[in-house]
């Protein structure tokens, strides 16, 4: 299934152009579900997927509703624990929504899509409306950091040790952990991994959308390096609400000239790996489908090609047995790099973006010798460790 994450600056129409995204693919003949937190003019306001026009279904995140079963179903499970403490139980009326559950809920809807709870329907093309850039980038990260806490806090080869913790908790005089908690971890990662398989499968792509100027580009600039950082591929850069180049009003054509200015800038930039869309300004705010539709020619989302399988990164030849591992990072500054490994695992800084990667078989029995960066990619130098490598007569 294709899918198209759709992001960008605050203020900049990024529902709208989901929406239009949506609605070019629909027509274009594919069987499209576009998902959002937010209303959309002149859709459907129902929870669910519900027809909004032919060919396109739209599906509205209740987050709050979302955090109340959620809580209400762990205190179920944990109901035991619960009881031994003597804790009292939370109606779902008296829940209230917390920080953070408007994430949680994004994710709850995309593995949905992931595990296949609405393929009766046929989806061809899924667009999700994300939250702004800083926040969308954060949740896109979110599946392989929690599936990475919960490996090291409740490591899956300990589970096998689950007769003996009553022997052991009298010996350490502690309550080991219950089963019911290593089951919610199990369930939960495999959760967690189909929202991951979804975000880096080949045919899913990310979609900026910002109203040209200085701020914006600043923003995009930014989130350039972080989603290369984390193997997340752009299909293009919407540029929204674009003033028509030509005026005789003094104060509107300095304004059109400095947005045109921008998109050479942004142009020249993205270019010619990532297209720069752009959408005219409709002098209104768009509320019906004929209004989308003028924008949607601009938005129909292409068929992705063939990306990095299993990542983005690639491993070169450095010579003396020395071997390169390669990401490239557009964008990335020398001094705001950093670099740790740790056990099997690099952990990554570029800025305020963090990833740890999980090294192949080969670099793990490997040191690292060094690292540079040149033209935009991130070359780290591995030696074999002769004490971890077979030697040879």
């Amino acid at each position: 299934m294709r899918t198209v994450l759709v992001t960008g600056p605050g203020g900049a129409g990024r529902t709208t152009i989901a929406a239009a995204t949506a609605l070019a693919s629909a027509r274009g003949g594919r069987r499209t579900l576009l998902v959002s937190a937010d209303a959309v003019p002149a859709f459907p306001a129902g929870a669910g997927p519900t027809e909004a026009a032919e060919r396109l279904d739209f599906a509205r995140i209740d987050s709050a509703a979302h955090f109340r079963e959620e809580l209400i179903e762990l205190q179920s499970r944990a109901s035991g624990v619960l009881d031994l403490l003597g804790a009292n139980r939370l109606d779902r009326e008296e829940l209230t929504e917390l920080p953070g559950s408007a994430q949680l809920a994004v994710l709850h809807t995309l593995r949905r899509v992931a595990e296949g709870d609405w393929s009766e329907a046929g989806y061809e093309v899924l667009v999700v409306d994300l939250p702004p850039l800083a926040d969308a980038l954060a949740l896109l990260a979110l599946p392989g950091q929690l599936r990475r806490y919960l490996r090291r806090l409740l490591p899956r080869e300990r589970q096998a040790a689950r007769a003996l913790r009553p022997v052991l908790a009298q010996l350490a005089g502690v309550p080991m952990p219950a089963q019911w908690l290593y089951e919610a971890a199990a369930r939960k990662d495999a959760e967690l991994a189909a929202v991951q398989v979804l975000i880096e499968d080949d045919a899913t792509t990310v979609r900026l959308v910002a109203e040209p100027g200085q701020a914006a580009g600043e923003a995009l600039g930014a989130a350039r390096t972080g989603l290369a950082l984390h193997g997340l591929r752009v299909d293009a850069v919407v540029a929204a609400k674009v003033l028509p180049r030509h005026s005789g009003d003094p104060w509107f054509a300095d304004l059109a000239a400095g947005q045109e200015k921008c998109l050479d800038h942004w142009h020249q930039e993205w270019a010619p790996g990532t297209p720069v869309r752009e959408t005219a300004h409709l002098g209104r705010e768009p509320r019906t489908l004929d209004d989308l539709a003028l924008l949607a020619e601009a938005c129909a989302p292409d068929d992705r090609e063939p990306g990095h399988a299993g990542g983005p990164w690639w491993t070169e030849d450095a010579g003396d047995g020395v071997i390169a591992w390669c990401l490239p990072l557009p964008g990335a500054v020398k001094e705001d790099l950093g670099l740790v490994r740790r056990g099997d695992e690099l952990l990554l800084t570029a800025g305020p973006f963090h990833r740890t990667v999980r090294l192949e078989s080969a670099l793990r029995r490997c040191t690292v010798s060094g690292a540079a960066l040149t033209d935009g990619v991130l070359r780290v130098r591995f030696t074999p460790d002769p004490a971890l490598w077979p030697r040879t007569q």
